[in-house]
Order: structure tokens, then sequence, then C-alpha cells
């Protein structure tokens, strides 16, 4: 089920939400911290609190439909859009910097959103994919965005990048406190990210993944297809000739007669 944009833009107003941004923003920051000035950036789901600040030569804001969409930014014009997640206004590969956020988990249609995500990723670009975790804490209570659509274990996130040809260059995990509003725990949320990423422990919220995109289909993909084709012998006789013979051996003196026969209809076809 889709997230209502309205509960959104609460989840982030509030210190939850505030906490949670600045914990996967840290990650993403960290995978995109060389020079953007000159990139072309684009968020789809709800990535506005994560672009705001960022300096690109231009900066996109992509909600699906059945979300609902926000002007962004405050100030100046807008550079969001209700669009159909799997079918964007885009040209082919013409995006450098994707940041997909609240919508790979709750998307009718994962695999369609990823090829679209695709298409229109220049050659050399990357994608930042932040999903729900199967195993976190954050998946199971319904109380956050993370809480809702379809969680995903790392296993199955990677099936998916794969037949929908990207390549993870990246893994992480975040959000490790647990998903309560108590002003202690929030305070104490760093420590828990600094502890579980020095030791590289399980049960963070959510995945974040980073990908490039393949331009061609691994060998060893076309290599299962032909192996699974049947290979056919050529044959030097059929083998109904051979008992054509037998039969005609057995005829004795009305074998030429069948022979004759046999020639006459070969001539009318």
């Amino acid at each position: 089920m889709s997230l209502d944009v309205v509960d959104l833009r609460a989840f982030y107003d509030s210190p939850l939400g505030q906490v949670a941004q600045r914990l996967i923003a840290k990650l993403i920051r960290a995978r995109w911290d060389g020079p953007t000035s000159g990139l072309s950036m684009l968020g789809v789901g709800y990535a506005t609190p994560y672009l705001a600040g960022v300096q690109a030569q231009r900066v996109l804001a992509f909600m699906p439909a059945t979300q609902g969409v926000v002007h962004w930014p405050c100030n100046g014009h807008s550079a969001s859009a209700l669009v159909d997640p799997t079918m964007m206004p885009l040209p082919d590969a013409c995006v450098d910097r994707i940041l997909v956020i609240h919508a790979l988990e709750t998307g009718e249609h994962p695999r369609d959103l990823l090829e679209e995500i695709w298409r229109i990723l220049a050659p050399g670009g990357r994608v930042i994919i932040v999903a729900p975790s199967r195993t976190g804490l954050w998946a199971r209570l319904d109380t956050t965005p993370f809480g809702n659509g379809h969680p995903y274990s790392r296993g199955q996130l990677h099936d998916l990048l794969q037949e929908t040809l990207f390549l993870p260059v990246f893994w992480g995990e975040a959000l490790y406190v647990p998903p309560f509003s108590s002003a202690s725990l929030l305070r104490s949320a760093p420590a828990f990210e600094r502890i579980a990423g020095r030791f590289s422990l399980p049960g963070g919220g959510v995945h974040v993944v980073e990908a490039t995109k393949q331009l061609y289909r691994p060998i060893g993909a076309r290599r299962a297809v032909r192996r699974s084709v049947p290979i056919l012998e050529p044959v030097l006789e059929p083998v109904g000739a051979a008992r054509l013979r037998g039969a005609l051996s057995g005829l004795g003196p009305q074998k030429g007669e069948l022979k004759a026969q046999l020639g006459q209809s070969r001539q009318k076809t």
C-alpha cells in the first residue's frame, strides 16, 4: 500500500524522522562525497529531505501518483512533479545520480521501476536505493513509513538488481536504533550507528545499496540459455528409409509395381 505524502512529511518533521534522516543521509553523503556541481540528480519516491542543500546542475524530485506531491523547494521554482514511476517523462540516459527512497517497497511493480531507472540513468551513473530490511525492527512496526510495504532481505535486493542489469558496488545498513520516540533513545542513536557500523552488525532498519548501470548482459546468462536448448545431431539417412527398404524386400514380385507407384507420386508432388 502506498504512503500518503502528508504522512511522510509529518514523519520527517517529527524528532524520530529527523534522526532517521540524519542517519541515512550520512551514508548517502559518504557515497556521493565528490563534486556534484556539474551533475544532474533525481529523487524518486519521497527524497526531498535528502536532496535539500544538494549543489548540482539540476535537481528534480519525482513522486508517485499514488502517493501525492508537495511543492519543493519551498522557495523559487518547483522542482517536484507527480509522475508514474514506471514511465518517467525524461529521455534516455539523462540523469547522473538517482536516489530511490519510499518507492521500491510500496510500488506494485518494483522490477518495472528499476527498469525505468536503468533507462534514464546515464552510463557511468549511480543509483542509491534505500529499502526497509526484513530483519530490522523498523519493518515490523507500522508507526513509521519504513513499516509499510514490502521489506527486503539482502539476497532479494541482489536478485532484483541483477535481473534489471544493475551491479551493486556498496552495501550498507542504517537505523540500528529502535523506532521509538524516547528522547534518551534518540540522543543515543549516533552511538548505535557507530558501534554497529564498526562491527558490521546485522539488524539495521534499512538497506542502503549503491549500484551502477550494466550496459551488457553477463556472459554467464547467455551460456545458461544456450545450454537449455536441445542439441540436434544431423542424420545421414532418415530412419523411415531403412524401414521402407525392409518392407520392399519382403514383397517379392510386387516390389516393382510399388516402386513405380512411389515414383509417380513423387513426380506429381
